[in-house]
């Protein structure tokens, strides 16, 4: 089916995918060769820059962890100015559009400034990179169903949480948390979990995807771990397992750890 929309003065939320920018939708690039003004996130793909039409303004509001960053109601402001001027808007966040982003606020400035906007979902850092390291997060017989979480601090959980995630045979997919791997785990296995596998990801779908393995029980009974460069992702289960039988990425440009 082919939708007829005028794209003038109006704002479209692009998901680029998690890093390899062959994996924006169809609809998604046809869109951003067509915007005027392209407010990109730091995790996006910068390769797909290069189908803006000429003339194009492309502005980097990306946020960096501990660094540097465009304040949200800086990012809201400019998505409203340029659409209320007529141009097409186009918001390029990394993974999709949805997961862990920032969209309702962007989102609720179009409705209060009555912009039309459209999202276009994209491929989330969950499924890319799971699939970049062969790792089925669901398969029968081993896990039926996946959580996507994320940990900025490890006290934004309570303890009958943490019981029930330990408990779970469903696949833990940990957006953003490298760097609290070690509460994680520890936390995990202070509520009974012990040798269940751990995959981080780190730069996930790209040419420096690397692929970290080990086990609740070893994290937690060493006092160093390695430190995972954002952006990283860490999945939690038995299908961890499978990565070993499964991972189909060309050997030499992927580096497996274990700890």
């Amino acid at each position: 089916m082919q939708f007829s929309i005028n794209l003038v003065g109006k704002s479209i939320f692009i998901g680029a995918g998690p890093g390899d920018p062959e994996l924006i939708t169809v609809k998604g690039l046809r869109y951003l060769k067509n915007a005027d003004v392209v407010l990109y996130d730091r995790l996006a793909p910068a390769e797909l820059l290069s189908f803006t039409k000429p003339g194009a303004e492309c502005i980097n509001v990306g946020k960096e962890y501990k660094g540097l960053t465009v304040p949200q109601s800086t990012i809201c402001e400019w998505i409203v100015e340029h659409a209320l001027n007529g141009k097409t808007v186009v918001r390029l966040k990394g993974g999709d559009v949805s997961f862990f982003s920032n969209i309702v606020d962007e989102l609720e400035a179009c409705i209060a400034n009555n912009i039309p906007f459209q999202i276009v979902p994209g491929v989330t850092a969950a499924n890319g990179c799971a699939a970049y390291a062969g790792i089925p997060l669901t398969a029968r017989g081993i896990a039926s169903g996946v959580r996507f979480l994320t940990l900025h601090q490890v006290n934004s959980l309570n303890n009958n949480t943490w019981a029930e995630l330990a408990k779970t045979s469903d696949t833990l997919v940990w957006y953003m948390s490298g760097n609290t791997l070690a509460e994680i785990a520890n936390n995990l296995h202070a509520h009974g979990a012990k040798n269940l596998p751990i995959a981080v990801i780190k730069k996930g779908t790209t040419p420096e995807q690397q692929v970290w393995i080990s086990d609740i029980q070893t994290i937690v009974a060493h006092c160093h771990l390695p430190q995972f460069v954002s952006p990283s992702l860490v999945i939690v289960g038995e299908v961890v397992r499978l990565h070993h039988k499964y991972n189909w990425i060309i050997k030499n440009i992927q580096t497996q750890y274990k700890v």
